[in-house]
């Protein structure tokens, strides 16, 4: 009789299985994900590559000669077929190259990408955090004290924001501290005249021109947070192991742990995907205070016909939050150990 294997070696084959399945399951998302936009990016009208084409025939290449110098810019074939155009783009992925841009030729997409991504997570990263930390906290007050008046006056808060669109609250937040008390920057990242580096003056100037884009930001989710955390919280209150720590008698203060820790548990798994939404940028707050976001930057991609910007950042994009859906799930299993042990 064969003896079984350790419990730690069982458990061990769990979780490596249960990654596994995570990354097979991220690569076919991702290639049907690129698949999708490489086949609607193709179908916008306008053609930016085919009128470089022409532009190159009509200073006087021969027709071979101009294909193959677009090709070599803009990474794949003016005149071939989408199938063609198509496994030329794959290949230069899986090469680590996601081309140049069309817009300003001669410029790699992924020195466009890295130059946006600083402008937008800080922003978004700060709002984010700072809403979670507000909003679970407000919420688990909510949620317990939701037959007195500090419940009710956080839920009407909550769900006041959460129904105002991120371009009212960021179009509010210009006209209160640009116009009416004008003691904020009214856009952009820096200003010009620092010298930019670790330094006094650039830094407070950053923190300035970041303070309305975070504040917009951090108010727009605030609300979901709360109104999240207040219904994993009346979920909590009414579990077994609470009715049974009243009926022991235990103080509030510790009630509150119990039901703040285990309620708290699944908006981790929220957190983790809005951390990977960074690399989708805040569209609306970054045209409104002129921040060179992800978020913008996608913006003039897409007018300007931009194929390989376009799929540079939806390809970003999706990586960062099938990323953040692997990491939460992951996460969860490490924070909650029911979940821990059925795996």
């Amino acid at each position: 009789m064969k003896t079984p294997p350790p419990r730690g070696r069982l458990r061990a084959n769990a979780v490596t299985r249960r990654v596994m399945g995570h990354l097979a399951r991220a690569l076919a998302m991702i290639w049907v994900v690129t698949t999708i936009s490489f086949v609607i990016i193709r179908s916008i009208p306008g053609d930016p590559v085919r009128g470089q084409y022409e532009k190159l025939i009509e200073r006087g290449m021969s027709p071979d000669a101009a294909e193959r110098a677009t090709a070599a810019l803009y990474g794949f074939l003016p005149k071939g077929t989408l199938w063609e155009q198509y496994t030329q783009y794959l290949g230069a992925l899986l090469r680590g190259d996601f081309g140049q841009s069309l817009s300003t030729p001669g410029t790699e997409v992924t020195t466009l990408i890295g130059a946006a991504a600083k402008w937008t997570i800080l922003p978004v990263l700060g709002g984010t955090l700072l809403s979670f930390l507000l909003g679970v906290t407000f919420g688990v007050y909510a949620g317990i004290k939701r037959s007195g008046k500090l419940g009710d006056l956080l839920s009407i808060s909550g769900s006041l924001l959460h129904g105002v669109p991120q371009y009212v609250i960021g179009l509010l937040m210009l006209a209160i501290f640009t116009t009416l008390w004008p003691i904020l920057p009214a856009g952009g990242p820096v200003d010009v005249e620092f010298v930019p580096g670790f330094n006094g003056p650039y830094l407070a100037s950053l923190v300035q021109h970041a303070t309305l884009p975070v504040l917009t930001y951090a108010l727009a989710s605030y609300g979901g947070w709360v109104l999240a955390m207040k219904s994993s919280v009346a979920t909590v209150l009414g579990d077994d192991f609470i009715l049974a720590a009243e009926l022991r008698g235990l103080s509030r203060g510790v009630l509150f742990r119990y039901v703040a820790r285990n309620a708290i548990l699944p908006l981790f798994t929220i957190l983790a995907l809005s951390l990977g939404m960074l690399f989708g940028g805040a569209i609306f707050i970054e045209r409104i205070f002129n921040y060179p976001g992800l978020g913008l930057l996608l913006v003039n991609s897409i007018g300007a016909r931009d194929y390989a910007l376009m799929g540079g950042t939806f390809l970003i994009t999706t990586v960062a939050i099938i990323v953040a859906n692997i990491a939460a799930d992951l996460l969860y299993a490490v924070i909650d150990p029911r979940v821990r042990t059925a795996a």
